[in-house]
Formats: C-alpha cells, structure tokens, sequence
C-alpha cells in the first residue's frame, strides 16, 4: 500500500455500484483524496467509513497536490476519488498523478462504474469505435461551431452537459444535424429515474420538453455514413 496513489473510481449514482476491491482500498488507505468534501462524506458514510480528506479541485490544484505528495512520502497511503464515477475523466488530479510520477510513486487504477460506457451500451447502436468529445462550450455561438465541426465526424459521438443545457443542446443539434438526426439521450444512469429517449431529435427533443427533466444525462449522436457502417461490417467479420 507504501508509496502508491490509488486511483478509485466510485458510483456514478447507484451506491450499489462500487467494487469490493475500491471498498477494500478505501477502507485500508490514511488518506481519501477527493473533489469537493460534501459528496465525498456523503459517500464514505454511506459505506461506514471516516477518513480524513484533502480536497484537490480546480481552486486549490497547485497547493493541495503538492500537500497530496508530501502526505505519501511521508508514509501515508492515499487514495483519489472524484465526485462521481471514474477520477481524472473530465475531472480535476491530472497534475496530481504527473507529480506522483515525477516522485517516482506508483499509480495503481482500480476501475469501476463509467456513464460513458453505461450510456454506450444501452444505445442499441453496435459500436467497435465511436468518437468522445466530452463538454462542450457554455456559450452558445461556441457551441454552435463545435456542433458544426462534429457533424463532419462519421462515427458515433459522445457528449456530455449539464442538466440545464439539455434543452438548448438539443435545440442546437437539431439546428446543425437537422430534425431527422437519430440521438440516444441516456438520463440520470444507475439511478431510479434511469431511462433511455431514443429516436431522432423532433421526437426525443418533443419528450424532453414535455416531461421537464433536469438531471444527468449523456447524448450520443448516431452521426456514421453507410460507408463507415460498411467499414465496420467489414471489421467484424475479420
């Protein structure tokens, strides 16, 4: 456990979801380092356990990390959550992993839940590939552009908002991709609320709006050509 940085992911809503080795890990280490304190106790108490915890987010990186490293020198055993699913994806700790292996301290991954993986497999779509692009621009004639460049990518496409932009992405897509556009919006995974709008943007845009939802969602965009789809016919029976 000496002289490693544990990379833990947690659930991505349903608590029921974490790993018996992410719960062995978080049980064992002296430190939890995590993003913001409030999901991180709310989380450990969940499962019984007091830890103390440093927080490295986009305010304090710089300082905290360097704090993070002096800790594992020093003998402690730490482990990295984020506030939800899997650390270091579209989340802070980048720098704290580079310097980690700059102080020659080793980093050990244990995975676990993924809304993009979960959002995936519950398309209905059959992928060998697909293209992630993640968070797009908060302003809208940013975002526009963005949503313009995508609509050249012949693949599936991945994109991750927050709750209340779902209805102006939509409303954006549908402006770039065109009403016919087939999307899956996959909306607040793992938890009771999980459900899956698919069909093309009119029709999930239609239901969005009348069911006024607001939660955590990822969309993905069914945006491949006949030709990729051939390609991929093609890749399978290889």
């Amino acid at each position: 456990m000496k002289n490693k940085l544990f990379i833990v992911s947690t659930p991505i809503g349903n608590f029921d979801d974490i790993t018996l080795r992410a719960l062995k890990i978080l049980k064992e280490v002296d430190i939890v380092v995590c993003e913001e304190f409030k999901p991180a106790r709310r989380l450990l108490s969940y499962y019984g356990i007091a830890k103390e915890l440093i927080s490295v987010n986009e305010h304090n990186e710089s300082e905290s990390t360097f704090e993070v490293i002096a800790q594992i020198k020093s003998g402690k055993t730490v482990a990295l959550i984020s506030d939800a699913g899997t650390p270091l994806f579209s989340d802070p700790g980048n720098t704290l992993v580079e310097q980690a292996i700059l102080s020659g301290i080793e980093i050990v991954p244990v995975p676990g839940a993924s809304s993009l993986l979960a959002a995936l497999v519950g398309t209905g779509y059959h992928f060998e590939q697909f293209f992630y692009y993640g968070w797009l621009s908060p302003k809208k004639e940013i975002r526009q552009g963005q949503l313009k460049r995508l609509k050249t990518v012949n693949d599936i496409i991945v994109i991750l908002e927050t709750p209340y932009r779902l209805i102006a992405l939509l409303t954006d897509i549908k402006r770039t991709f065109g009403s016919n556009q087939n999307i899956v919006i996959a909306y607040k995974l793992t938890q009771k609320e999980e459900k899956f709008y698919r069909g093309n943007v009119d029709t999930v845009l239609n239901k969005i709006s009348n069911e006024k939802l607001k939660g955590e969602f990822v969309l993905i965009i069914e945006n491949r050509h006949s030709d990729n789809s051939t390609k991929s016919q093609q890749n399978r029976r290889i």
